[in-house]
């Protein structure tokens, strides 16, 4: 008895006295969670702790609290949106001929005018700077419109409105570059593109080879401070037809003409297309869906500091810029894309499998096909719940970068499971492509949507498993953040938090098990 009254007091003096139980027990496990945890550099850091977390924090709570979910109100279009919605998206749609232009390879001229006149390339602009200003909803319900007519136009819409100059001037430009380019943006005087992928860096960003130098040059005939950039990009939707490209590359200043510190990092900035080296290449073919893509080079072309998105005080600054700035856009482009292609997969689906007649009877009464459509009609339901989510989540003032990355994922590989699903129940009309065929421009345009804005596979497991599971986590950031930085009592403080969490969400989940709920 003696004996364990002596071992229960040690453990208690062990547990119960802070500092024992940081020198005795958290210090070594602070040291073996700092030894397996990767080095983790400023660009990762800042990719982890970009965006905020709303109710997905609740998934890692073991006990979700589903009336936030349930209570979330989504922001309703307003009249002004709804007659956007109903009059030139409406007429716009009403003028896309998706068979032609897939010919033509391009859209026609008056429709590229018809998109200036009307504001589509400003959804996201302000009024002030003549933009249309709408609601992340409003967005998401224009694209949507527009996706199930014709998925050239819908892309053409979407990146302006999407990660590029507009959204990145919004946030970090100068009041002198927001004045200058967002009017011109919004009329579609200029039309944007943002140069980001490279032949050695895709899902992996970070890791371009685009590099400016800071020294000194010659602009317009005058001796000026500038950046000598070299950057060969590709696959940069709209830069065959872009005035203004948005340009991120890893600024260096060896002479130390900014201050000390020679690698600044990821920079972003505004070349204008007819600056002297810049080169945009031929067109690049995705899929056969005729939107404009091609590649954008340079070599040792001398630009002003001032093209720096926020001038200097931009510089080193576009990796964050870029992180913050990615949960909007990729909440609302690709997630209402799919979303389009679903409901006109049960749409149309539907109505086909009623009148269409095999073997004497409607194909609708038979069980394949009843057990596709609703896997149509499941997937679309909660394709449409998810993206109203996402871009509700934007329209309350969140930067929702895991459910962003939730929504990109899941509703593209949902897209094309829907796609799948129609395409089979409709099987030689959708394979037979003709003006008459409403899938096989959709269809062909599956896997861009899967690659983009970070390819599925790296989405599913750096984001919404690797930056969800530790952001959505009460104490798992906490824990890393102590370890890497040697501080015992913080680590402590998570470590055991994280201990008392799994304690009493194990007892709670045995205690449902055994009482049934």
């Amino acid at each position: 008895m003696l004996i364990l009254i002596s071992l229960a007091v040690v453990v208690i003096v062990l547990f119960a006295v802070p500092f024992i139980r940081r020198t005795v027990i958290s210090r070594p496990i602070m040291k073996l969670v700092g030894r397996a945890l990767p080095e983790m550099g400023e660009t990762e850091r800042i990719a982890l702790e970009a965006g905020t977390v709303g109710w997905d924090g609740e998934l890692f709570s073991g006990k979700p609290d589903w009336s936030k979910l349930l209570d979330f109100e989504i922001k309703p279009l307003t009249d002004e949106e709804q007659a956007f919605l109903d009059g030139p998206t409406e007429e716009l749609c009403n003028r896309l001929d998706d068979w032609q232009i897939t010919q033509d390879r391009d859209l026609p001229p008056e429709i590229w005018d018809y998109l200036k006149s009307k504001g589509f390339f400003g959804i996201i602009i302000p009024k002030d700077f003549g933009g249309l200003g709408f609601s992340a909803h409003a967005h998401s319900a224009i694209v949507i419109k527009l996706s199930s007519r014709n998925v050239t136009a819908a892309v053409t819409v979407m990146v302006p409105n999407s990660l590029g100059p507009g959204e990145l001037l919004l946030h970090y430009g100068t009041d002198e570059q927001k004045n200058h380019y967002l009017p011109r943006l919004a009329s579609g005087t200029d039309i944007p593109c943002f140069a980001l992928t490279e032949p050695g860096a895709g899902s992996d960003a970070a890791n371009g080879q685009s590099v400016g130098i800071v020294c000194a040059g010659k602009w317009q005939g005058e001796d000026v401070t500038g950046i000598r950039l070299t950057f060969n990009k590709r696959y940069i939707t709209l830069a065959p037809v872009a005035t203004l490209v948005g340009l991120a590359f890893k600024l260096q200043d060896p002479d130390g003409i900014l201050g000390d510190t020679e690698e600044l990092g990821i920079t972003c900035a505004l070349i204008p297309r007819d600056t002297p080296g810049l080169k945009i290449g031929n067109r690049h073919d995705p899929m056969g869906v005729p939107f404009h893509n091609g590649p954008v080079a340079g070599e040792d072309m001398f630009v002003p500091l001032d093209v720096i998105i926020g001038g200097i005080d931009g510089a080193g600054q576009g990796w964050r810029m870029l992180m913050e700035s990615l949960a909007a856009g990729r909440s609302i482009s690709l997630p209402s894309q799919s979303v389009a292609a679903a409901k006109v997969a049960a749409r149309s689906t539907s109505a086909y499998a009623t009148v269409r007649e095999q073997f004497g009877m409607s194909i609708g009464k038979f069980e394949g096909i009843r057990e596709r459509i609703a896997n149509i009609a499941g997937q679309s339901y909660a394709m449409t719940a998810a993206g109203r989510l996402a871009f509700g989540a934007v329209d309350a003032g969140e930067k929702p970068s895991v459910i962003s990355a939730i929504v990109k994922a899941y509703l593209t590989e949902g897209m094309r499971s829907c796609l799948n699903d129609a395409m089979d129940i409709h099987a030689g009309s959708a394979i037979c492509r003709g003006p008459g065929n409403i899938y096989s421009s959709a269809y062909t345009a599956i896997p861009i949507g899967i690659t983009v804005e970070g390819a599925n596979i790296l989405t599913r497991s750096l984001i919404v498993f690797g930056q969800g599971a530790i952001r959505c986590h009460p104490f798992v950031q906490d824990e890393m953040a102590a370890a890497t930085a040697g501080d015992v009592t913080a680590f402590d403080k998570a470590f055991f938090g994280h201990m008392g969490h799994i304690a009493k969400n194990s007892a709670r989940s045995l205690s449902l098990g055994l009482t049934g709920g």
